[in-house]
């Protein structure tokens, strides 16, 4: 089966035909760095993480560039209010949210350009639409004339008239009030630091000429796949897509969006106050447990987080991780090539080739893991190598491995010290449900596993004993 992906451009899905053979190019929306991550931010890098790690394993060679948005109203105004220098705020988020993405194990793109870093770039890209006839400059700012391009609206499929005016500068200075600045002039209360010399005067890119001018210098005139969060379709991608294509680009072949993360139906966002702050979920729950809720559920579907989320979702992970581990321990290591080369079951592979039908492929990775704690329980050690080589290659291509080094040391956080105290606790206990069950008492045995439970440690039993391990922090 090919590859298909669901175009938001026709809204339909597509065959995967990249513009060169054998490579994937994508620019992914990253983060306005003017603010603490939250769950809802990192739903889009692991959606698109997963989405590399595919092509990369379906044969690509995949080149990712993650822009930054380091400069903005927000940021300007935040970095004041907090008496801090723009540059040194932007900096902090910036590094907020590598961290947050490195943690929930999102690979490293091939560029990660900033846009304070593409002034030439971005000056040029302004020169060239103002020269095409798509733009015009007005009190020291320049402005899109979306008039001017027949093509504005085709990305959300809405006609201009009905679209709502662009809320980036005053209307006054514009000829029609859904025209977008490309170019924003210095005020007189932002600092200097924030401000480029143009051939319009002192100021700084506006939010989406930033996109097109990165996108441009790093994949070129046309590229395979834009992504981003579904919020960002209007106006952020149609208006990067309509100033590419009046520069005279051809810009992005096909549109993926992924889609929010909600809770109590309503999108998570630090306006509404309802950010749930990456660092606060990892201080109580395993960075793995993260990525997988946020991988879970399809790309294209809303997310509804609760407080049961992380809780079912560190269930499973320890699922997979006590599988691993037990089956590791009885039929050997298997290395990082085996695991990178193994054949993948048709089932999964069906699925991830449908538009990333992540559920579809966890299907199969839960099917495969209870075959091999049946192969385990049974003593047929030839099923559980099958089984854990399968199970690893899956998850490693949702970037969930337990054995991988990202997630190898991950015990609820633990110390070696720590862990040798309490197994040598839980042992103990263990041997005295073992005692129970030889005496049919399993009313005393029952006890036993409960209280285990209850202090956030799983008991599975095998056929050469019961093995434990932690469900999650909480």
């Amino acid at each position: 089966m090919t590859l298909r992906l669901y175009d938001t451009a026709t809204r339909e899905e597509r065959d995967f035909q990249p513009l060169t053979p054998g490579k994937a190019s994508i620019y992914l929306c990253g983060p306005t760095v003017q603010s603490s991550p939250h769950v809802g931010h990192l739903r889009s890098a692991v959606a698109f993480d997963v989405l590399q790690r595919w092509l990369e394993r379906s044969g690509y060679q995949v080149s990712l560039v993650r822009n930054v948005t380091d400069i903005d109203d927000k940021t300007l105004v935040k970095a004041a209010d907090a008496g801090w220098e723009w540059w040194a705020w932007a900096l902090r988020y910036e590094r907020e949210f590598q961290a947050a993405y490195a943690a929930v194990g999102v690979k490293a793109p091939a560029a990660e350009p900033r846009a304070t870093g593409h002034i030439p770039e971005i000056l040029e890209m302004i020169t060239r639409l103002i020269d095409n006839g798509h733009a015009y400059e007005q009190g020291g700012s320049v402005y899109f004339d979306v008039r001017s391009f027949p093509g504005y609206g085709s990305l959300t499929r809405q006609a201009l008239d009905d679209l709502s005016p662009a809320q980036d500068s005053p209307s006054e200075e514009k000829r029609d009030p859904h025209d977008f600045a490309l170019w924003k002039a210095r005020k007189a209360d932002e600092p200097e630091t924030a401000s480029w010399d143009s051939p319009w005067g002192p100021g700084r890119p506006g939010w989406h000429i930033e996109c097109s001018a990165m996108a441009h210098r790093y994949l070129g005139e046309e590229f395979d796949i834009h992504g981003g969060g579904l919020d960002l379709r209007f106006p952020h991608h149609e208006n990067e897509q309509a100033q590419s294509q009046a520069a005279g680009y051809g810009f992005a072949r096909l549109w993926m969006h992924s889609a929010w993360v909600t809770q109590s139906g309503t999108k998570m966002s630090k306006s509404l106050g309802n950010g749930l702050l990456v660092s606060e979920v990892l201080a109580h729950h395993e960075p793995a447990a993260l990525r997988l809720a946020l991988a879970a559920v399809h790309y294209r579907s809303m997310l509804e987080y609760s407080p049961q989320t992380l809780d079912e979702a560190s269930a499973q992970w320890a699922r997979f991780q006590g599988f691993v581990s037990r089956a590791t321990e009885k039929v050997g290591v298997v290395s990082g090539e085996q695991v990178a080369t193994a054949e993948l079951p048709a089932a999964f592979v069906e699925a991830m080739d449908d538009d990333l039908g992540v559920p579809r492929a966890l299907a199969v990775i839960h099917e495969t893991v209870r075959a091999g704690n049946a192969a385990l329980t049974a003593g047929d050690d030839a099923a559980v190598a099958a089984a854990l080589l399968s199970a690893r290659a899956m998850l490693d291509v949702l970037g969930l491995d337990p054995a991988a080094p990202e997630w190898a040391g991950e015990k609820a956080g633990a110390s070696d010290a720590a862990m040798a105290a309490l197994d040598f606790l839980v042992q103990a206990d263990i041997q005295a449900r073992a005692e129970a069950r030889a005496a049919k008492d399993w009313a005393t045995a029952d006890a036993i596993r409960d209280r285990l439970a209850g202090a956030g440690i799983v008991i599975a039993d095998a056929a050469d004993g019961a093995r434990w391990s932690l469900a999650s922090e909480s």
